[in-house]
């Protein structure tokens, strides 16, 4: 028997330039976050990491983040489904909308939310007579990162309910399902890897994001403070590894919130594939 051939020529070559591509735009900053770390004793790192202002700001954060990320979740698999399913005058326009906020600078969005909600704005305004608030606040953090994470939802549904094979929505149709039960066992079982991969990918837009955020939370320590501005702080004041320790523990978060995901995403996997 001779040697295999493999699908791709000079496989050993792009590897070999997809392992330094990646350790060069991905691993070598991060290798670098985490030696700024080390020098710090574990007591200054948990000093660092765990001062009630820097706690209260990993609340809003994260909270903040998987809060907009549930709500794009469920709304933005709406508007995947208008999109892809029914036929309305300005379809193409709503569908170029939104991907707005991946074009619009991130200060933008956030100095323009800032208007409309704010006690002058145009919504604000109305609201706050009620006793309603959602400029200068938790609330107002939420809101911002909705607007920036509704799109990674969208795009990641939206193919997959357009590869959906009607064909089975027919036959469960035709059996007596209803629509309730034709979506519960037949679509959504098929767009959830997809749905969970935009979640994933909304939730850790919703952690790093920083320019739309401040304009609008009113960045009140232990209140609307969130922590790439206590990391901003930080390096403003020299303190690096205090920066770098605080950017840590958000990138290990992060992480492990992607990896149970994954995690996630590879069960339904098999358990559509047991299905079906």
């Amino acid at each position: 028997m001779g040697t295999s051939r493999r699908v791709l020529p000079g496989f050993r070559v792009t590897l070999g330039y997809t392992i330094f591509y990646l350790c060069l735009i991905v691993l070598i900053p991060l290798s670098a976050l985490l030696f700024k770390t080390f020098t710090l004793t574990w007591e200054q790192f948990v000093l660092a990491v765990s001062s009630p202002r820097v706690l209260a700001s990993y609340r809003l954060t994260f909270g903040a983040s998987f809060l907009a990320a549930l709500v794009n979740a469920v709304f933005g698999l709406l508007l995947a489904w208008v999109l892809v399913r029914y036929q309305f005058p300005g379809k193409k326009i709503v569908d170029a909308l939104v991907d707005l906020p991946f074009a619009l600078p991130t200060a933008v969005a956030g100095i323009s939310l800032t208007a409309l909600l704010a006690g002058n704005g145009w919504i604000g305004s109305l609201l706050e007579p009620h006793g309603i608030q959602l400029a200068f606040n938790p609330n107002g953090v939420v809101i911002a990162l909705i607007f920036i994470g509704l799109p990674f939802v969208v795009r990641t549904v939206q193919p997959v309910l357009e590869d959906a094979e009607k064909e089975l929505e027919e036959a469960a149709t035709c059996l007596g399902a209803t629509r309730w039960q034709t979506f519960r066992y037949v679509i959504f079982p098929s767009i959830a890897p997809a749905l969970l991969t935009g979640f994933a990918m909304a939730f850790a837009r919703g952690v790093g994001e920083y320019g739309s955020v401040i304009f609008i939370a009113g960045n009140m320590p232990m209140v609307s403070e969130i922590t790439p501005l206590i990391i901003i702080g930080k390096l403003e004041q020299y303190d690096y590894a205090g920066a770098t320790a605080v950017a840590t523990v958000m990138l290990l978060a992060s992480f492990a919130m992607l990896l149970v995901i994954n995690a996630l995403q590879s069960w339904q996997r098999k358990q559509t594939g047991a299905q079906t």
